[in-house]
């Protein structure tokens, strides 16, 4: 699925009124906040990586940055694309660490 293609679908489930873009940015913070959760659980309380939670919260944010863009009238395609661009100039052999 391409990037501008999840973006329509998944904005037929937007709701809201004149303050969508604050109420995508918080949700943003909070799914983030759910996503670090499962990482710092795995990383330093020993728990399990539960695979399928990951992707859950993964895509809770991916809607949340889709429909920011949405609202910003941004292609969801552009955002990855120069994204990509930004970091092959940044890291143009890749990233050989610190």
């Amino acid at each position: 699925m391409e990037f501008n293609e999840y973006q329509d679908k998944a904005n037929r489930t937007l709701y809201g009124n004149e303050q969508v873009l604050t109420n995508c940015a918080l949700g943003l913070a909070g799914e983030s906040g759910q996503l670090i959760d499962l990482i710092q659980n795995y990383t330093f309380m020993g728990k399990d990586l539960d695979k399928d939670q990951l992707i859950d919260e993964m895509g809770d944010v991916l809607w949340y940055l889709s429909q920011i863009a949405q609202w910003a009238d941004i292609d969801f395609d552009d955002v990855a694309k120069t994204n990509i661009e930004t970091l092959n100039k940044r890291y143009p052999n890749g990233f050989t660490g610190l």
